[in-house]
């Protein structure tokens, strides 16, 4: 029954989506990485150290999380196997966020084609990191368009990848990886350090879902009658000047696809951000483009759903 996890994880979301509650458990992971932070970054520590601390934070949170959810999941099998196989499908589904990220986009969305500039920027202010009270609407859509193309991996590719190498634990881990990089993995003063372990773990963990994602999302473009050319084009071009060795893949794809130009000047705090351009300005930024990204990742999940159950058939 294991082959069909994917696919109940997936409609799960789609259909009860990610609840909003502290005990969540992506929540809860970061409630522990919050903990041992606390106990392991000391300001007054030297570079080498803080380094040697910020990999033991990865390793304990890493270890607590795979734990968890193995006892979790053995204590399931031992009631019964459909108890496991539920148990295990919906602790699933909390490790993807396709619902999340298509309500998002589409919430953004609407509020652009009505008008509705403030909100749109206070949206958009939830899934992004920089600046958005003074946004234009190429740039609320860049915004937007960006932060799906990257999460198709990170929300979606990656825990399923993870949940097919080494089942719902290492799905959790991989959550629990991308957590500790979204938290920690910051190149400022404060994590420079601290945080080098858990980007590069993050790093590691993404390399083959990334490359994976791209290869799918070109699929998606057949299938939706995108550019497929300028697809490739962008994915062999442009994806390498991301900062990221990974995120580049997937939004130079998108990017391609759309026929738009993502990246440009960004700001974080006030400080302004060049952030190298993906793809080229065929078409100017529109909303309609974000409800495209939606499609594209809609798309792109559903031919790894069926590689993924291929796969597992031929397995068994």
């Amino acid at each position: 029954m294991e082959q069909y996890l994917p696919l109940v994880a997936i409609l799960i979301d789609t259909f009860l989506g990610d609840p909003r509650s502290s005990l969540h458990p992506v929540v809860m992971i970061g409630n522990c990485i919050a903990f041992w932070e606390r106990k392991l970054l000391n300001p007054r520590y030297s570079h080498t150290l803080k380094k040697i601390t910020g990999m033991l934070l990865v390793i304990l949170v890493l270890g607590i999380t795979y734990s968890i959810t193995w006892w979790i999941l053995k204590l399931l099998s031992q009631i019964h196997p459909w108890a496991e196989f539920l148990g295990g499908a919906l602790l699933l589904s909390l490790t993807i966020t396709p619902n999340s990220l298509a309500k998002a986009g589409n919430e953004i969305y609407h509020y652009l084609v009505s008008g509705d500039l403030k909100q749109a920027r206070f949206k958009v202010g939830w899934i992004v990191g920089r600046d958005t009270d003074k946004l234009t609407v190429p740039e609320i859509t860049r915004a937007t368009v960006e932060t799906i193309a990257e999460n198709i991996v990170d929300g979606v590719i990656s825990p399923l990848f993870y949940f097919i190498v080494g089942g719902v634990p290492l799905a959790f881990l991989y959550r629990a990886v991308n957590t500790l990089d979204s938290m920690v993995g910051y190149k400022n003063d404060k994590y420079k350090d601290f945080g080098m372990c858990a980007a590069r773990v993050d790093d590691l963990f993404n390399y083959i879902p990334a490359r994976l994602t791209a290869l799918f999302i070109l699929l998606a473009t057949i299938v939706l009658r995108f550019n497929f050319i300028g697809a490739s084009k962008a994915i062999w071009k442009d994806a390498k000047k991301h900062p990221s060795p990974n995120s580049g893949l997937s939004e130079a794809a998108v990017a391609g696809a759309l026929g738009i130009r993502l990246g440009g000047l960004n700001f974080y705090g006030g400080i302004a951000s060049q952030r190298a351009y993906m793809g080229e300005a065929k078409v100017s930024l529109i909303p309609i483009h974000i409800k495209q990204t939606i499609h594209i990742m809609y798309i792109t999940t559903a031919f790894f759903i069926v590689i993924l159950f291929i796969y597992s058939k031929l397995m068994v």
